[in-house]
């Protein structure tokens, strides 16, 4: 069954009017979507260019040949927080650096460079030079010079 563009637009101004809507996108949330939820009010536009003959029908099903209309539930989603980890352990800087010294005083260099913040070359080298011309002597610094060293080479 074709629908001509004409036809359609009078069938959804028809369908805004039962429903009480503004617009198009209000109509929406009264024409399901097979996912669960209503459509979406692109998938409507993309319908009505593409697929008219099943946007009508829609329309006709759900919202005109109803006795009243009812609105969809919108589509269940993940609430925003449920993306976090629920593993994971926050650390203060506080935290993180009491740590290091524990790890600096046992001598632990796996566990000084899971914790230690990458620096970039540039930076390694700037604060080598200016340990040595404080005459102190960083082997800390020193050793991530040359893993920075060993990666890039």
């Amino acid at each position: 069954m074709a629908t001509s563009s004409r036809e359609l637009e009078q069938l959804i101004t028809e369908a805004i009017r039962k429903i009480g809507g503004k617009d198009e996108n209000a109509l929406c949330r009264y024409l399901p979507e097979v996912e669960g939820g209503y459509i979406h009010h692109f998938t409507f536009r993309k319908e009505k260019q593409h697929a008219p003959a099943k946007l009508s029908e829609r329309i006709k099903t759900f919202v005109i040949n109803a006795d009243k209309p009812i609105p969809v539930a919108p589509k269940q989603r993940a609430a925003r927080g449920s993306r976090k980890r629920k593993d994971h352990i926050v650390l203060s800087k506080a935290d993180i650096e009491q740590i290091l010294h524990m790890a600096r005083s046992t001598g632990n260099k796996d566990m000084l460079s899971k914790f230690t913040p990458r620096k970039d070359l540039r930076t390694i080298k700037r604060e080598l030079i200016a340990s040595i011309r404080h005459g102190r002597t960083e082997h800390d610094l020193w050793n991530c010079y040359v893993e920075v060293m060993a990666q890039t080479a």
